[in-house]
């Protein structure tokens, strides 16, 4: 267990304590102070914004252990795998959490699990034939636009909210697009394999 594969670890255990925190029931236990008035128009409530400082710590981690198992040559098969988890809990489970409470539209989490499920199941039957898929550019530059995109919702799109544009809807949906996009580059560069 190297230092990559512990950051990663934290990252996952950061992605349930967000998710936790998103579906805890606060108000049903008494808990009902957590509600803030910004500039006298915006009700937030506290617990997005816990979750949202922890998913941008999260986030940080998925770059993090990445660079440290390439600079210093500790990339492991372990933690490729742990990576691929990490993230995929990260993203997803949040995305299904924000749907379920309306705070962005429900097919956006559909759009990039049915992705996510695509690519794995090719990078698993690629993985069969002793082949390796690699994480392309359109991937590396989707998951920042989501990443920034979850990090606006957690935080009500401040401060864009207050002059009224949705910037984190905008992320969201280029985010979605280039998920479906990198999804169809996977297969396109690999189908040649999958189909041998």
């Amino acid at each position: 267990m190297n230092l990559p594969n512990k950051i990663t670890l934290i990252r996952i255990f950061l992605s349930f304590l967000i998710v936790i925190i998103l579906l805890f029931p606060f108000d049903a236990v008494g808990l009902n102070a957590t509600k803030l008035f910004i500039n006298e128009q915006i009700v937030v409530d506290i617990k997005y914004f816990m979750a949202g400082a922890l998913f941008i710590a999260a986030s940080l981690t998925d770059f993090l252990d990445g660079y440290i198992a390439r600079k210093y040559n500790l990339v492991t098969d372990l933690g490729k795998m742990l990576d691929a988890i990490a993230d995929k809990f990260l993203v997803n489970a949040v995305l299904i959490v924000l749907a379920s409470q309306g705070l962005i539209h429900p097919i956006i989490p559909v759009i990039v699990v049915t992705r996510d499920t695509v690519v794995d199941v090719i990078k698993m039957v690629v993985g069969t034939k002793k082949a390796v898929v690699g994480a392309i550019l359109s991937g590396k530059v989707k998951t920042i636009f989501m990443m920034l995109g979850i990090s606006l919702t957690l935080f009500y799109n401040l401060p864009f909210e207050l002059i009224n544009i949705k910037v984190s809807d905008i992320l969201l949906i280029i985010a979605t697009v280039l998920s479906v996009y990198s999804g169809i580059e996977y297969y396109q560069k690999n189908k040649k394999i999958l189909f041998e």
